[in-house]
């Protein structure tokens, strides 16, 4: 799978993207960072406030309760505001 992170989320993670295999716990979003979250504190910051945070699944806009597999690409991106 891979995780590609923007904005103040990819500044607290240290990285634009990554690729991880999938735990067989690991079924949804939701799951995927709380997984993420277990593994290393800078994730623990970055997912803080993740009732803010947008979520793409293969480039298409996602919820936390979105099914996903080792197949996958995630993004994870702050509200989008323009002007």
């Amino acid at each position: 799978m891979i995780i590609k992170y923007f904005s103040w989320i990819r500044e607290h993670v240290g990285k634009s993207e990554e690729e991880i295999n999938l735990p067989e716990s690991v079924i949804t979003i939701d799951d995927l960072i709380n997984y993420l979250i277990s593994e290393n504190d800078v994730y623990k910051i970055a997912f803080l406030k993740r009732d803010l945070i947008k979520i793409a699944v293969n480039k298409s806009y996602s919820s936390t309760s979105t099914k996903i597999n080792n197949k996958d690409e995630i993004a994870f991106f702050p509200p989008v505001t323009g002007g």
